[in-house]
């Protein structure tokens, strides 16, 4: 509970929302209205064509509502280029058990939702998910950017690029490398207003962004949006964490359970009576008398 109500404060503190909260990311590179700093962000992360996002439709690009539930776990921003391309960006906080099989899940859901019943598989056109993750997911190396596709383990030939995974890892972060990435996650990772300020300095399309934090972090209605996120967020955790100390618990009374039984079995191979065995490990009389029939 100290850790939740800290986060509130610290939260509660800072000159602006943390475009880190996926409801503020959403707000900034979510809207139909402005995908400028949608287009800009992508040129820096992915290798396509720069044509290809003369045209971007956005899919779902309104916060249609001022609260959140459970079914609404995952805000992302959904994507179409002029070539059809199909892009998906989200951002996680925190690592999940089974987030890679997710995002897999999600990429395959994103092929075969383009295709009808009768459409020809040529019409396909590539699946891109990027990942922004504030934790290390990747641990076989220290890239924060690993883009991956369909390759052959062995010659390392590609099968086809219609399915791409990119993932940025924050603390993987290094000191400015130089690339407009490296200015766009710097922004996302961002803690106080300096480091906002040295960023627009530098980059002029991560300046248009910054001035769009700073508006919405002005507007009630975003903070509303953006802390009840957090809440749902804290609450989440906080049930996951209830579940896995109650799993731990029950797993715990389970082994010790089953090591008594294996006790009284051994005890019941000696010959040694139930009474003398229900005293020595504590279980009940009927517990070690099933035992005998097993």
């Amino acid at each position: 509970m100290r850790s939740v109500i800290s986060s509130k404060r610290l939260a509660m503190q800072k000159p602006f929302l943390s475009p880190l909260n996926d409801a503020v990311f959403k707000m900034l590179f979510g809207d139909s209205r402005d995908v400028e700093p949608l287009t800009n962000f992508l040129k820096s992360t992915l290798s396509i064509p720069a044509e290809d996002y003369e045209e971007v439709t956005l899919a779902d690009p309104h916060l249609a509502r001022e609260g959140w539930d459970d079914k609404l776990g995952i805000l992302d921003v959904k994507l179409k280029t002029r070539s059809g391309r199909v892009i998906d960006v989200e951002i996680q906080v925190s690592n999940q058990r089974d987030l890679r099989q997710r995002i897999v899940f999600y990429l395959a859901k994103m092929v075969t939702e383009q295709i009808g019943e009768g459409e020809r598989y040529q019409t396909i056109q590539p699946a891109i998910c990027i990942l922004i993750a504030d934790f290390t997911l990747i641990e076989e190396n220290s890239s924060y950017h690993n883009r991956y596709r369909l390759h052959d383990a062995q010659s390392g030939s590609e099968f086809t690029d219609l399915l791409e995974i990119n993932t940025l890892e924050l603390p993987k972060l290094p000191k400015d490398d130089g690339t407009t990435l490296w200015d766009w996650l710097g922004f996302l990772k961002a803690e106080s207003k300096e480091e906002l300020d040295m960023l627009a300095e530098k980059n002029p399309e991560v300046k248009k962004v910054v001035a769009k934090l700073m508006t919405l972090s002005e507007d009630e209605r975003a903070r509303m949006l953006a802390e009840s996120r957090d809440k749902m967020r804290w609450d989440m955790d906080s049930r996951e964490r209830a579940a896995r100390e109650e799993g731990m618990e029950k797993g715990l009374e389970k082994g010790l359970e089953e090591g008594l039984k294996k006790v009284a079995r051994n005890a019941l191979k000696r010959g040694d009576s139930i009474e003398d065995i229900a005293e020595l490990t504590g279980l009940s009389i009927e517990k070690i008398q099933a035992l005998t029939l097993h």
